[in-house]
């Protein structure tokens, strides 16, 4: 059955174009593909049955067996008394030990899934119609599988690097990133981080051709807000001039108003001005004029009302929970509200609540940052090594595919690393439409068309950081 899969697999790669460089490593990509779908059978879930460990020892077994020393690759389980979990760390020593390591990062951990609200059960993998169902099979154990299967198949072609490589993986990314923060210190010396769970290719809606790739260099931070209103109450056929839900209400609706100053970095100017060729002309028009001047009140006003780029243009904060009163019959005594914020690189969350607190106007509302497990950060520099090695990486399997930076809304482990100074860049090799991307989402799916190039990347990017 594996036998046969397989060879229909490779050759819907090839048809795909997947192998137009000429390189082929069959037994890479076979092995991707096997340790994917028995890592997606683990449930990696926050919880009492968390199987992340039991994916760090899967993932153990396969570098072991391909050729990294027994005491090279370390498995530390965590256990804080909300979650078991654990981290991996294996490391392939370089030639030069006085050079600094070259880091590539990824996450064991999922999102929950519920097998009744999907078509297959989440955490049974299925290959069907040219796609790996599964929960992690975009976000992120097929991408790692990858990348464990790359540095299996380097070391069994003898690559030496001259620096070393060190793969590692958290294992609460997902939630909490405890053990993101407890790598990155660990590895605070790292020349850079190669995070395999951010940037990737797009593909055509219409063709399915590969319309372009981003590499991502920064990320917005995460926050939290907690608003707080008291009152003494009373009884509810007696209302009061002021009620404690209503000037609540009233202070969210100020803040609803109140929009984030638009700016730019180098990244995200360049990423609007060639992203702009690949959506809809009003969309595109406006994302070159905002490159242009990001004072432009038009070009504002379209980015804005669009969910696919009002995060690109500034800090976003918008209500997610709402809490108040205690009786049917009673005035509330308290209401709160959460604001969840996505933080413009080179802000500080203080600087923000500070902002948030002048557009709610209303002193007798109390703010309180209850912020857990982030950190602000700056983008990451626009280094032209690590650029020129992703291009001539990409130019082997993607020719000629348009190749430029981004910036992410959403949190990634390369917080943690920038946090501690070391470049961070999400370069994952996955291409996927847009209309296929699941993360998070309900019957999660990944070509398998995608895992034959993805190979041919990483073993031509790895020689090319650990120069």
């Amino acid at each position: 059955m594996r036998t046969i899969f397989m060879a229909g697999a490779v050759a819907l790669m090839a048809t795909t174009g997947a192998a137009a460089s000429g390189t082929s490593h069959p037994l890479a990509e076979a092995q991707a593909l096997d340790l994917a779908e028995k890592a997606i059978a683990l449930r990696s879930v926050i919880g009492p049955a968390n199987k992340t460990p039991e994916v760090a020892a899967l993932y153990r077994s396969a570098l072991v067996s391909g050729g990294f020393a027994d005491a090279d690759v370390t498995i530390t389980p965590v256990d804080d008394g909300i979650d078991h979990t654990a981290y991996l760390i294996a490391r392939w020593p370089g030639s030069d030990p006085s050079l600094k390591p070259i880091v590539i990062s990824g996450h064991m951990d999922v999102v929950e899934a519920k097998p009744s609200d999907w078509q297959r059960d989440p955490f049974t993998p299925v290959v069907e119609n040219g796609y790996l169902f599964g929960r992690g099979a975009t976000d992120m154990k097929l991408d790692g599988t990858l990348a464990i299967s790359s540095l299996v198949e380097l070391k069994r072609e003898g690559f030496k690097p001259q620096r070393s490589i060190i793969i590692e993986f958290s294992g609460d990314e997902e939630t909490r990133m405890m053990t993101s923060a407890m790598i990155a210190e660990k590895l605070a010396n790292a020349e850079l981080v190669l995070n395999i769970d951010g940037g990737g290719g797009t593909n055509s809606e219409a063709t399915g051709a590969p319309l372009y790739f981003t590499w991502q260099g920064a990320e917005k931070t995460y926050a939290d807000f907690q608003l707080t209103v008291t009152n003494p109450g009373g009884h509810s056929s007696e209302p009061r001039v002021v009620n404690a839900i209503d000037e609540l209400a009233e202070g969210l609706l100020r803040i609803h108003g109140h929009q984030f100053k638009p700016e730019l970095n180098d990244l995200t100017r360049a990423y609007f001005v060639e992203a702009s060729k690949y959506v809809d002309p009003d969309i595109g028009a406006a994302e070159r004029a905002f490159a242009a001047d990001p004072t432009d009140r038009k070009s504002i006003a379209v980015l804005s009302a669009n969910p696919a780029t009002v995060g690109k243009i500034g800090t976003t904060c918008v209500v997610t929970m709402i809490n108040g009163g205690h009786g049917l019959n009673a005035l509330p005594q308290r209401a709160t509200a959460n604001i969840n914020c996505r933080i413009f690189p080179g802000h500080k969350p203080a600087e923000i609540m500070a902002e948030l607190q002048q557009a709610a106007a209303d002193p007798a509302i109390s703010f309180k940052d209850v912020t857990e497990g982030s950190v602000s950060t700056d983008a990451s520099p626009m280094r032209s090594n690590f650029v020129s090695a992703v291009k001539k990486a990409l130019s082997g399997p993607y020719p000629g595919v348009p190749i430029f930076p981004a910036m992410s809304s959403g949190a990634s482990d390369s917080m943690w690393f920038r946090h501690y100074g070391v470049p961070s860049y999400g370069a994952s090799p996955i291409f996927i439409k847009d209309s296929e991307d699941f993360s998070h989402g309900l019957n999660e799916r990944t070509p398998v068309a995608t895992i034959a190039p993805a190979i041919d990347y990483y073993v031509a990017l790895l020689p090319e950081l650990t120069k």
